[in-house]
Order: structure tokens, then C-alpha cells, then sequence
């Protein structure tokens, strides 16, 4: 393994996609204890997350660093599982729906080796009432050789029940705004 592919990318440095807009998070924690974007400075995880335009899908570039290890050499199943129910939800958020998740579930194809940036792209599958239905896949190059595909169904919330999640500082206002930024509503 090349070891320059173990350095950290900057998050500035991870680009999108023609047609594709970035999108800040809004309810990421200060004192990152994110699993998924809580380690800016370190090796596990970096992710940059977009949203393609045209049809408002989820599209983002996660690069896997030694902390995400399993198998030597190649990302731990659990952090590409975390990263696909995290995009899922999000992909969620976006069409408009403020989810929490009920349910996910991951099929795994293929190794990912460590220092890859691989895309996580999900949408919202279907809607039933509350139930917001959601697919994924996780891949590098080709979208039809997937690293790990999935599902899940998550339950829609009324927006105004996350700010009880929510730590009450000065950010809690901002936040919000950003999430219904994101959910165009």
C-alpha cells in the first residue's frame, strides 16, 4: 500500500462532481464525538457530502484512513455500514423528509482498501406515510461494483422535535436554518 494514500486529504481538497452542490451538516456535535464526522484532524474518516442538482440524490466522497481498519490494509465493515447509514439518512433529509432511522440494511461485495476515496450515493427509494424508504451503495469507479450496497427505512420527525437533540448554545438557531437549507423547504 502506497503510504501517501494513508496521509489525510483535506476536507477543501475532496472536489464533487459537475452539478453537484456541497452541503454543510447541520447537526454535527462541537465536540466531535461524531463517529462519521467527528475526527477532522484524524486518520478514521473524511467525508465531503453533496447533492447532484438534477434529481437531488446524495453523493459523497469518504476517504478511509488506518483508524477505519478490519481486515489488514482494507476499511473495517462497521465504518462502511456507518457511513451508508449515514448518507441514507441524509439522502432523506434532502428530498425533505427530517428522518431518524429505524432500520438499515448492508450487503457487503467486496474488500475497500485503506486510502481510498470511495462515493457513498443514496436516494430516497419510496415513501409510505411516515416511513421514508431509502438505497445506497459505496463504490470507486464503477457504480455498478459496489464495496457495500443498502437499505433502510427510516421514520420521519417533525423537524422541531431535533432541536431537543440539540446542544442549547448559540448555534442552535444557525443549525436548523442549515437543515431546512438543505430540505428546501
Amino acid at each position: 500500500m502506497e503510504v501517501s494514500k494513508l496521509v489525510p486529504p483535506s476536507i477543501e481538497s475532496i472536489p464533487g462532481e459537475e452539478g453537484w452542490s456541497p452541503i454543510e451538516m447541520p447537526f454535527s456535535t462541537t465536540g466531535g464525538a461524531s463517529f462519521i464526522e467527528g475526527d477532522p484532524e484524524g486518520l478514521r474518516l473524511r467525508i465531503r457530502m453533496f447533492v447532484r442538482e438534477a434529481d437531488r440524490r446524495l453523493f459523497a466522497k469518504v476517504w478511509y484512513g488506518p483508524l477505519a481498519e478490519g481486515p489488514p490494509r482494507h476499511a473495517h465493515g462497521g465504518s462502511m455500514a456507518a457511513v451508508l447509514d449515514h448518507a441514507m439518512g441524509v439522502s432523506a433529509w434532502i428530498a425533505g423528509h427530517p428522518v431518524l432511522a429505524a432500520s438499515i440494511t448492508i450487503n457487503f461485495h467486496r474488500k475497500l482498501p485503506l486510502g481510498t476515496i470511495a462515493i457513498s450515493e443514496c436516494w430516497v427509494d419510496r415513501v409510505e406515510g411516515r416511513k421514508v424508504y431509502t438505497a445506497g451503495r459505496l463504490y470507486h469507479g464503477d457504480p455498478e461494483q459496489p464495496f457495500a450496497s443498502g437499505q433502510g427505512l427510516f421514520i420521519s420527525q417533525d423537524i422541531e422535535k431535533f432541536k431537543g437533540l440539540l446542544h442549547k448554545d448559540e448555534t442552535l438557531d444557525a443549525n436548523m436554518e442549515k437543515a431546512r437549507a438543505n430540505m428546501r423547504l
